[in-house]
């Protein structure tokens, strides 16, 4: 967005959101913290068909190989374009619609306890017809080379060993003022994680599980996704009997003040026919894919208990 574009209100980052009903107005001024609205979904994902597309794409694509990380952030950001309030943040007690679509996460250069590590962020080219999948793929093998190759710093690193020179009340002014009206420095919210639209880990790689991670206060990251570790499990058929598929765990966090509990049903029916289905993320982002989002009573009721 540029500076002749934005209208009183906006931020650098993000558009003011104009379309809220009276409740989502007040919300922030209700429940001001981001910590304290904390909405924990979790699913498990049935991985046969991102198996079976992985080894599809990497016989062509030996070299640089598509992995299960790469596709779960592919149909992540194609759910996050075309469900675009799960792009949306809340700060100053205003709420806004984000500009990028960006996913952060760390880069370790060894699986040691002491090995270099940076903080990366992927940022989505929104009005590009190349495949989620695809820009993920190439954007990744791009910021993985330069870490462990070049075991180049990020510079939120750069900028936080300045801070920690200085006194305290200089830092807790930044951490609240200057964030609470969105006027933190360029050079550090740019590279932050924590200003990022999707904060992903992903624990598989370390061999660990885990089914939730918290949000922080600072910032302006609202949706925080934990990956787990693959494994097998039986899936029962009609007749009772069953078969062992492999799957993994999906922790999702996300602030609630930023839609209500049936925008997210929605939003994770979506994810989940993205992922029994990756073709779907050979398409551009902006292509729409059907999803079923009509719900019974019973199930629209239990959407207001997410947590």
């Amino acid at each position: 967005m540029s500076e002749q574009q934005r209208k009183r209100g906006d931020r650098r980052d993000a558009k003011l959101a104009r379309d809220l009903d009276s409740m989502h107005v007040f919300m922030p001024f209700l429940l001001p913290k981001r910590t304290d609205n904390e909405a924990v979904m979790n699913e498990i994902i049935d991985l046969t068909s991102v198996l079976e597309y992985i080894e599809r794409k990497n016989a062509a694509n030996p070299a640089y190989k598509y992995t299960i990380f790469q596709v779960i952030c592919a149909a992540l950001a194609k759910t996050i374009y075309l469900r675009p309030k799960m792009n949306r943040f809340i700060s100053g007690h205003r709420t806004y619609d984000r500009n990028d679509l960006s996913f952060s996460f760390v880069v370790k250069k060894k699986f040691i306890d002491d090995a270099y590590e940076s903080l990366a962020i992927l940022k989505m080219d929104q009005e590009s017809d190349a495949s989620p999948i695809s820009q993920f793929h190439d954007k990744l093998q791009d910021i993985v080379y330069n870490v462990r190759i070049h075991e180049k710093q990020d510079s939120t690193t750069d900028v936080m060993d300045v801070f920690k020179k200085l006194p305290r009340c200089v830092t807790r002014l930044a951490v609240g003022i200057l964030d609470y009206y969105g006027k933190v420095p360029a050079s550090l919210s740019k590279s932050d994680p924590y200003n990022s639209t999707v904060f992903i880990t992903n624990l598989g790689s370390i061999k660990m599980n885990a089914s939730y991670h918290h949000l922080v206060n600072w910032g302006t990251n609202s949706f925080f996704v934990v990956v787990s570790e693959k494994y097998r499990r039986p899936y029962f058929k009609e007749d009772g009997t069953y078969e062992l598929r492999d799957a993994l765990d999906l922790g999702l966090t996300v602030d609630e003040r930023i839609a209500d509990g049936l925008y997210f049903a929605g939003s994770v029916r979506l994810l989940r026919r993205l992922l029994n289905e990756p073709e779907l993320l050979e398409l551009p982002l902006s292509a729409p894919v059907d999803y079923e989002i009509k719900l019974s009573t019973h199930e629209y009721a239990a959407t207001a208990q997410v947590r």
